[in-house]
């Protein structure tokens, strides 16, 4: 049994387990694995909201279990509130597309269930969470979680599949869904093309990352042209936690055989004065994580390893780049924000919010 109180809050398994998105990977991933269950069973998702960001880390996992004979099985809250943006069309095509079977449930249900887990032969696995099926509700915001894996469940009367029937037989409108274009239940999902998923308890305000800079983030930065270490892509590495902070990543690689999921942004680089399309990479297949493009910064000698980066999100595609060195008192001031570790490395991140962020940068303004 595992508890966890995110974001990075408190854990039972900390920092093994610090946010809601650790626990599915472990009920998902790391358990279907070690006890060769892929392809075996079904795995269960109930949600209210739900965006494509927040099945990113999952999709491809979802469709290896799927394609060797193991089932998915969804249900979602939709809204035909237009301005109750619930769940999206492009979460739910992307599940459709391999191979689950998902259900949507109008908002007049007050449908507000987060559960998930899986079920075999063998047992199953439950967590009830206050996180829903978001980029958001995974990572970002204050949600609790529990987890009870299979010898938990041993004495726990829950059953997956009758829960779901149950669900079903209820005077709920509920709507099977599918390919069908003209099918009702489009209608209660909203678009993330024209703006991003809004929980119930969420704000609406964007916030800045921060993160400290390795020397994989900078060796291009500091190479001379023509050299061995200017070779390869300029980017920054960034926490597999980041689903939250872009833009939909349904943009898919076209080259190389393991997948990845992509967003294109725009990046503002305030010290160099200038603005640039950037591609944002999750590592679906690989090293499961983030990669950032920083193209404009390759050969600028601006950054080197140690040094902190902020990035500001302003807008839905928009954001504001800043490098702040080492032994400056902006660095000083902003690394305290940088609490969380990524990898075994010393490489740390952490969020401040824009009105703070932009109150203390302004105290160093000249």
């Amino acid at each position: 049994m595992d508890f966890t109180l995110q974001p990075n809050i408190y854990s039972t398994l900390n920092p093994a387990a610090p946010n809601l998105l650790s626990l599915l990977e472990t009920v998902w991933i790391s358990d279907l694995t070690e006890r060769n269950l892929l392809g075996r069973g079904s795995m269960y998702i109930l949600s209210g909201f739900s965006n494509f960001n927040g099945g990113v880390r999952f999709f491809n996992h979802i469709e290896q279990h799927i394609s060797k004979g193991g089932r998915c099985q969804i249900i979602l809250g939709g809204s035909s509130n237009n301005r109750q943006r619930m769940s999206s069309q492009q979460i739910v095509k992307k599940l459709l597309d391999i191979g689950c079977d998902v259900g949507i449930i109008n908002r007049k249900a007050i449908f507000h269930a987060k559960c998930y887990g899986y079920k075999c032969n063998e047992g199953s696995s439950l967590i009830v969470s206050s996180g829903n099926f978001t980029s958001r509700g995974l990572t970002q915001n204050v949600e609790a979680s529990i987890h009870l894996g299979f010898n938990d469940m041993l004495s726990f009367h829950f059953d997956w599949d009758m829960m779901f029937e149950s669900i079903k037989a209820q005077k709920f409108e509920y709507y099977p869904a599918s390919n069908n274009p003209d099918a009702p239940f489009w209608k209660l999902l909203f678009d993330e093309k024209r703006g991003h998923v809004e929980e119930e308890d969420a704000t609406d305000s964007y916030t800045t990352m921060l993160i400290t800079l390795s020397s994989a983030d900078t060796i291009r930065v500091n190479a001379e042209k023509g050299t061995r270490e200017n070779l390869g892509s300029q980017y920054f590495w960034l926490s597999k936690d980041a689903f939250d902070f872009f833009p939909v990543l349904d943009i898919p690689n076209k080259r190389g055989w393991k997948k990845t999921y992509q967003t294109l942004i725009n990046v503002e680089y305030k010290d160099l004065g200038i603005r640039h399309e950037e591609r944002v990479t999750f590592e679906a297949e690989n090293n499961v994580d983030f990669r950032l493009g920083t193209t404009r910064l390759r050969n600028t000698k601006i950054a080197k390893q140690g040094d902190l980066a902020s990035l500001t999100r302003v807008g839905e595609k928009d954001y504001e780049m800043r490098i702040f060195r080492q032994g400056t008192a902006e660095y000083n001031e902003f690394i305290q924000y940088a609490v969380t570790f990524i990898g075994h490395q010393g490489k740390r991140y952490g969020y401040i919010d824009n009105a703070s962020f932009y109150a203390k940068l302004k105290q160093y303004d000249k």
